[in-house]
């Protein structure tokens, strides 16, 4: 990476090894703040109130859950894999110092509003995901890597998912607050979906000494056009237009199936003895299971809060904590293997994943047990990552190089 060498401070800055690419401050943040945050949810779960954020308790987990958490984990990701995608150097220094502290920013006024406007909030919060996009877009668009402007209008649509749950909030359009976190979870759902199918092949058939399957071009064009179909008619249905639900429940059921064949040609069952392949398929398989959990709902025979929670913990938490644990190694110049207990934590994120969906949809009188094991499992799944990664993303490189 480029040094700055203008004045003095900005050099040092520049060389500090935490600032180098945004992996690193990123992914540490959002682990410790995934854990922090369930720990006040299950805190006010068990009847105690610990923190008094914007939007009440309910609204702050939700939100914080999508635009926190899972939102630092897509900027430190695509805003490292772009210097890859693109061979441009990507946000370090004082720029991303600067990134960062606008998402701690929001994420203080979110938990701490101190009084402020409704407005102040929405504008502080929302600027972050555009931000991210503008910097992908520039890297993108002056490298000419035309494949990856896919990640510009999700990342865009993200930040109007955001601004339409902050609305809801304002108008006390509880409706708008909750059609506006689908929408969120679908829009990671679809990215998990694209950077799924590049890499959990890939990364499988290297490891395992096999021959990655070629993409099957039909196959990948109805898998990602029907997912995004998903998401398109989940902004219809947010902006207040009414949608069949035999309607969206067809292309769930089209987008659950084909990624489903999709998955079962990477080779999966081959990869049971390593946790960083079976752990991205393990929370690549909760998509179609959250997708048609979700269709059971649509026909009223589940509640939709059973399919969400299959896509954000064992889809959402597993698949970042898989990538998390690999990008974190091959970015700071470590072996890509398995570290002790990393096995034990993809175990307790997927398990935590069923407990709290399908499970619970099956035994609904273990609500209460279930939230709390859920909780419980991603906290001490998530703890395991930071005592292995907290000190080698502040380290340097143990090879030397840049990143």
């Amino acid at each position: 990476m480029p040094t700055t060498t203008s004045s003095q401070p900005a050099s040092k800055l520049e060389n500090l090894p935490l600032m180098r690419l945004a992996f690193r401050p990123f992914f540490l943040l959002a682990a410790l703040f995934s854990v922090a945050s369930l720990l006040v949810w299950l805190g006010f779960w068990h009847g105690s109130i610990l923190l008094r954020p914007y939007g009440g308790l309910v609204f702050w987990h939700q939100h914080e859950m999508l635009f926190g958490f899972a939102a630092a984990v897509v900027a430190g990701f695509l805003l490292t894999a772009v210097r890859n995608w693109t061979g441009l150097p990507s946000l370090s220094g004082a720029p991303l110092l600067g990134l960062v502290m606008l998402w701690l920013l929001g994420r203080v006024l979110m938990a701490f509003p101190m009084g402020l406007p409704g407005w102040l909030l929405l504008a502080v919060d929302l600027v972050f995901l555009p931000v991210v996009a503008i910097v992908m877009a520039h890297l993108v668009i002056t490298a000419k890597r035309w494949r990856n402007l896919i990640f510009i209008p999700v990342l865009l649509l993200f930040a109007t998912a955001n601004l339409a749950m902050h609305l809801g909030v304002m108008q006390g359009d509880a409706e708008l607050i909750r059609q506006a976190a689908y929408l969120a979870v679908l829009l990671i759902t679809l990215m998990m979906t694209v950077v799924g199918g590049r890499v959990i092949g890939m990364f499988t058939a290297n490891r395992l000494g096999r021959t990655k399957p070629e993409p099957i071009a039909l196959l990948e064009g109805v898998t990602l056009a029907s997912t995004a179909g998903v998401v398109v008619l989940q902004l219809v249905i947010m902006l207040d237009v009414a949608i069949p639900a035999s309607l969206i429940g067809g292309v769930m059921l089209l987008a659950a199936l084909a990624n489903t064949v999709r998955m079962a040609r990477w080779g999966g069952l081959h990869s049971w003895r390593e946790p960083l392949l079976w752990g991205p398929h393990g929370s690549y398989a909760c998509l179609p299971l959250g997708l048609i959990m979700w269709v059971l709902a649509l026909m009223g025979l589940i509640r939709t809060e059973l399919a969400i929670h299959a896509l954000t913990i064992g889809g959402m938490g597993a698949m970042m904590l898989a990538m998390m644990a690999r990008v974190s190694l091959g970015h700071t110049g470590r072996p890509i293997r398995t570290l002790p207990g990393m096995g034990v934590a993809l175990g307790l994120m997927l398990i935590a994943a069923l407990v709290r969906s399908p499970v619970l949809a099956i035994f609904p009188q273990i609500t209460h047990w279930t939230y709390t094991l859920s909780i419980i499992f991603w906290c001490v799944a998530y703890a395991i990552f930071l005592v292995h990664y907290t000190w080698p993303l502040m380290q340097a490189r143990v090879d030397g190089q840049d990143g």
